[in-house]
């Protein structure tokens, strides 16, 4: 068998990285590297020709995950603004509200709690990453980044936004904890309700966006 090509490297690399990415959100850092090989396609000798140690692929998807957030959160920010591009004299104010709202509404939907492999990073690796206190150092830096660009994206005025993303985060991890129960989707509204107020919007399952 020829040898592969470096363009083919680099795409089984990015390859592996997306997976891990998602199945370590769904399944946390304890997935096995023959499981995640096999789920990318490709086999398990590849592994350590293209990642230096396990530490080292969890680092990058990590990394993964949070651009692929902002690229999802950039592109609705987009779709949003083509929406009312229609709509005259708007207030800054009230646009990033209106943004605001509909990412928290996002956030705290029964979709997200059900798709954790497509979700945020920011809870699909905090209990991973607080069990094992001796993760590498690298990748628990990478995370910490994620989690305060997470925080100023959901400030507000004189507010940093740790403190509702800390309500965004637990609400979330609790109720996939207690998922299959009526809990589950009392927790999400709770949480909605005490960052949106009462008339909050939808809690249904939405399909992912491009």
């Amino acid at each position: 068998m020829g040898r592969v090509s470096r363009a083919q490297a680099e795409e089984n690399r990015q390859r592996v990285v997306a997976t891990a990415s998602r199945m370590f959100r769904e399944k946390g850092t304890a997935v096995s590297i023959a499981d995640l090989m096999k789920a990318a396609g490709l086999t398990h000798g590849g592994f350590h020709k293209q990642f230096a140690s396990k530490e080292d692929l969890i680092g990058e998807a990590i990394t993964h995950a949070f651009e692929e957030q902002a690229g999802h959160s950039a592109a609705t920010a987009e779709a949003k603004a083509e929406e009312r591009a229609v709509e005259r004299e708007h207030e800054h104010a009230g646009e990033h509200a209106a943004a605001r709202r509909t990412m928290i509404e996002d956030y705290l939907s029964v979709w997200h709690r059900d798709h954790a492999g497509d979700g945020c990073p920011v809870s699909g690796f905090a209990t991973d990453l607080g069990r094992e206190p001796e993760q590498a150092a690298d990748v628990r830096h990478i995370y910490r980044n994620g989690v305060r660009n997470r925080a100023a994206r959901v400030a507000t005025g004189d507010d940093d936004g740790m403190a509702q993303l800390c309500t965004m985060v637990g609400a979330l991890v609790l109720a996939r904890a207690t998922r299959g129960d009526a809990l589950s989707e009392e927790l999400l509204k709770a949480a909605r309700t005490a960052l949106l107020g009462s008339d909050t919007g939808r809690s249904e399952p939405r399909p992912p966006t491009d």
